[in-house]
């Protein structure tokens, strides 16, 4: 029996075990092996070369975005409006069949976007070469979901449960669980809340489907059972989801209103180039990317070419600001004057741990060289030997 068989084989079980205390345990344990199954499907087979032909593109500009979603949204369209870049789109379905990347100028940044292929229900199990598409979108950013405003919501649960079928949580925060692996030891359980999803009998059950028997695990919030799952894994990416509703100019306004209210969720219309410029920057906020502006001593600042940063690639610290620069930076600072949102007062004096916000601007102040000839009146400006012996005598002073 195969992996997709096996795990099919599971899921039915689920739907017909009912949900009630007494077979909570049981849940959990399928659970686990599902989880389990789905990371081996992932994994390439074994004999294989790895090599084979892909859509992953080479990573440019400061940050990158993948559109996802089914064929025929408007996915290629919404490439060539906001890019400038030729994307084949046609009236039927799969017209584009590999990734296409494009770049967007907005703010002084270029950021990066991917149409993707149009994925199908089944896609993390490889229909429709699904499992490549999916590859790529867990290289971005964030994900901008690319869906039709005349189309069932169900559309959206769809691609939702796809994405997370192979490990992508869409608009969710890790779960704060410590979870480490012991040589010895057994099980250590302990939490700072009370749980009400999960108590220490199910994590033992789970963990030991794992074959876990020596490990340390705290809970600092009530997590669920998938919740653990996903940290006993590993292998989960938590990302940014926007969720762009395409072609509301055939549905009426009420509809529309009801669909720009939902949370992380715009309206567009490529045909009629509606609230593109909203989508931009809605974007824009979700990425978090910082631009700072650099400032010479004794010159006016360079607001031609800032340095981006983001929490999400290395952090936006003046630390990371210099390591931007040059690696050896660092080590050269003395302080560092900071003028824009980030400072109580300008200039303010900052170290290396202070965080910066967009649109700063900075100057470093490098340490001075140390001299060795000493430091105040000790200090030696002649170039005469430095014993007296040595030193040459003055000539008598004349009667």
């Amino acid at each position: 029996m195969g992996i997709i068989e096996r795990i099919k084989e599971i899921e039915a079980e689920m739907a017909r075990t009912q949900k009630n205390k007494a077979t909570e345990y049981h849940l959990g344990q399928l659970k686990a092996k599902i989880a389990k199954l789905r990371t081996q499907l992932l994994e390439p087979p074994k004999g294989s070369s790895g090599a084979g032909e892909g859509f992953e593109v080479t990573k440019f500009g400061h940050g990158r975005v993948a559109l996802i979603g089914f064929p025929s949204v408007g996915k290629s369209t919404l490439l060539t409006m906001l890019t400038g870049t030729q994307s084949e789109a046609a009236a039927y379905e799969f017209t584009t069949l590999t990734c296409i990347p494009g770049i967007i100028h907005y703010n002084d940044t270029k950021i990066q976007l991917l149409d993707l292929p149009g994925i199908i229900e089944g896609a993390s199990e490889g229909k429709g070469r699904g499992r490549q598409v999916i590859a790529v979108s867990k290289s971005s950013d964030i994900v901008l979901m690319v869906l039709d405003a005349s189309k069932s919501e169900g559309h959206r649960q769809i691609l939702t449960k796809e994405l997370e079928a192979v490990g992508l949580r869409l608009n969710k925060k890790p779960p704060q669980i410590y979870f480490k692996k012991k040589k010895t030891g057994g099980i250590s359980f302990n939490s700072t809340v009370q749980l009400t999803h999960v108590d220490e009998k199910l994590c033992y059950q789970i963990l030991h489907e794992y074959k876990i028997h020596n490990a340390e695990l705290l809970f600092r919030e009530d997590a669920t059972v998938d919740d653990l799952i996903d940290v006993i894994e590993g292998n989960r990416k938590y990302m940014k989801c926007i969720y762009v509703y395409n072609k509301i100019d055939v549905v009426g306004i009420d509809d529309v209103d009801k669909l720009a209210r939902q949370p992380n969720s715009i309206v567009i219309s490529c045909n009629l180039k509606l609230n593109l410029d909203r989508l931009l920057a809605k974007m824009w906020d979700a990425m978090g990317l910082v631009r700072v502006y650099t400032k010479p001593q004794g010159q006016q600042p360079d607001f031609g070419d800032p340095v981006v940063l983001s929490a999400d690639r290395g952090g936006c610290t003046v630390e990371d600001f210099c390591n931007h620069i040059h690696r050896s930076l660092v080590k050269e600072v003395k302080y560092v004057l900071v003028w824009g949102s980030s400072a109580r007062h300008s200039p303010q004096h900052c170290g290396l741990s202070h965080v910066l916000h967009d649109e700063d601007v900075v100057q470093i102040v490098k340490k001075k060289e140390k001299e060795s000839e000493g430091r105040g009146r000790f200090k030696s400006h002649t170039t005469g030997p430095d014993r007296i012996a040595d030193r040459v005598k003055k000539a008598p002073l004349k009667n």
